[in-house]
């Protein structure tokens, strides 16, 4: 698969509807979608780790919903793992700062309320790709975060770099609302100025993105704590370490896994 065809094979693959979805806010997109664990033959009956939360991307904007990461959501549940793929309001539909970092954090903890059951572990793992590997590493450096450990795939983790770059046609601004305020606003919610302390944090991210540059990774791994790894992904792009089936995705659910 080249790196053009990423986009397209991640989303040609079907939706998989979750077990259930709970509601953790009045608003259409304050949603978590629960998959329950599933271990394959040989593997345990029961729960293998904490829950996973996965944070889907797309620039913050309302265009892009959390339907496209359910494979992986289905795909970690077949591993075992107790899994919510979480909606947040986004840019055009109720978000933006702060009201999508508030979503997130909301959603986390409705989470781990609901699947508490299949798990004997409170503190969640977040998987976060690109904008929601950007959402991901934000929530764990908030003070009462209860987070383990995070996974971030093809981040936005330099967001001032990105603002710089603009990025998809200047999302950070679209995000944080540009007007006065607006560098106290970006640094605020700047995740490479803002590490988690005390969270392990491994940024996942291919050589070749052309959504979110590598270079974005490499300056938040250089400001980083002794916590953060940085793997890079020779060849690939944005889209195949989040698609079932591909072999940097194999990567991904081998360093979630490894840590179980």
């Amino acid at each position: 698969m080249t790196v053009a065809d990423e986009e397209a094979a991640l989303l040609g693959l079907a939706p998989v509807a979750p077990d259930r979805t709970v509601a953790y806010g009045p608003h259409p997109d304050q949603l978590v979608d629960l998959y329950l664990p599933r271990p394959g033959e040989g593997a345990p009956a029961t729960a293998r780790g904490p829950v996973v939360v996965l944070l889907h991307g797309g620039f913050w904007r309302a265009a892009y919903d959390r339907r496209h990461l359910s494979p992986l959501a289905a795909e970690l549940a077949g591993r075992g793992l107790p899994v919510a793929l979480a909606e947040y309001r986004r840019v055009g539909a109720g978000g933006g700062a702060p009201q999508t970092f508030e979503d997130v954090a909301a959603g986390i903890d409705a989470a781990c309320a609901a699947l508490a059951p299949e798990s004997p572990d409170p503190s969640p793992v977040l998987v976060g790709h690109s904008a929601g590997g950007h959402l991901a590493l934000l929530a764990a450096a908030r003070p009462d975060t209860p987070v383990a450990r995070v996974l971030a795939v093809s981040p936005v983790a330099d967001l001032a770099r990105a603002h710089a770059l603009g990025l998809s046609c200047g999302a950070v601004a679209e995000l944080l609302g540009d007007g006065p305020g607006f560098p106290a606003r970006l640094a605020a919610a700047d995740p490479a100025h803002r590490p988690p302390a005390g969270v392990p944090v491994t940024l996942l991210h291919g050589t070749d993105d052309p959504d979110v540059p590598l270079e974005l990774s490499r300056r938040y791994a250089a400001r980083g704590p002794a916590t953060t790894v940085l793997r890079e992904l020779p060849g690939v792009g944005h889209y195949a370490p989040v698609t079932p089936g591909s072999p940097s995705c194999d990567a991904l659910i081998r360093l979630l896994m490894s840590a179980v």
